[in-house]
């Protein structure tokens, strides 16, 4: 099975701004992005939940789309790294899309999907301080 999005032709930066839009009408108060050499490499952003404003900080990383791109998954016209930039953000935005709908018919309530991505105090995902904790979680009060 191909990759998703693996022939796209939409620059990185206009998937952020569909990303950002999708976001800011799902109750964003704030979105940040981070450059690189001019381009952006991560984006973050803030909601309200019934347990206050949170930071998400979104998963994405054209290194690991490339070389599953390399792997064979594509033909090799696709495998470069603009093209695996495109495609990494492509499917980011289609997941966002995807988790914004199974909240909007309350399946799930965005603490759920997003969860994995809060950031921490250490500016680190949960996922990312769990993974480092080896999976052990704090003792409750």
């Amino acid at each position: 099975m191909p990759l998703l999005n693996y022939t796209t032709t939409i620059s990185a930066q206009k998937t952020v701004g569909e990303i950002q839009g999708i976001l800011a009408g799902h109750g964003a108060m704030a979105i940040l992005m981070n450059y690189v050499d001019g381009e952006v490499e991560s984006l973050s952003f803030k909601v309200m939940t019934v347990h206050g404003e949170v930071a998400i900080r979104l998963p994405v990383d054209p290194d690991a789309v490339l070389l599953v791109m390399q792997r064979g998954r594509v033909p090799r016209a696709y495998c470069n790294w603009a093209q695996a930039v495109r495609v990494a953000w492509r499917i980011l935005k289609s997941w966002v899309q995807a988790q914004m709908a199974l909240i909007e018919t309350d399946m799930v309530k965005m603490e759920q999907v997003f969860l994995p991505y809060w950031v921490v105090p250490s500016g680190k995902t949960l996922y990312d301080h769990i993974v480092d904790t080896k999976f052990q979680l704090p003792g409750g009060d």
